[in-house]
């Protein structure tokens, strides 16, 4: 049976993939990304998950390249996915 927390991180981990991916789209914009990046709680996710999201938090701030963001961002998709 699943604990709270594993639950909690579930729902987080699924909306942080549609985020990304409707950004992927062009659906969502750089700040609102970036937003929701901030808003996501750390505590609840594996520490290979937190620490790609730090990524691409990083890359956001820092790239002006989108494909260059676009593939960080296909990574923090699959380590999401995975589980970290």
């Amino acid at each position: 049976m699943s604990t709270s927390r594993e639950l909690y991180q579930r729902r987080t981990d699924d909306h942080l993939v549609t985020v990304i991916s409707s950004w992927l789209a062009q659906h969502v914009s750089d700040a609102e990304l970036r937003l929701e990046l901030r808003r996501a709680p750390r505590e609840v996710l594996e520490p290979a998950q937190a620490e790609a999201l730090d990524e691409l938090r990083t890359e956001l701030e820092s790239s002006h390249e989108r494909p260059e963001r676009e593939m960080v961002a296909r990574e923090t998709l699959e380590t999401l996915a995975v589980g970290g």
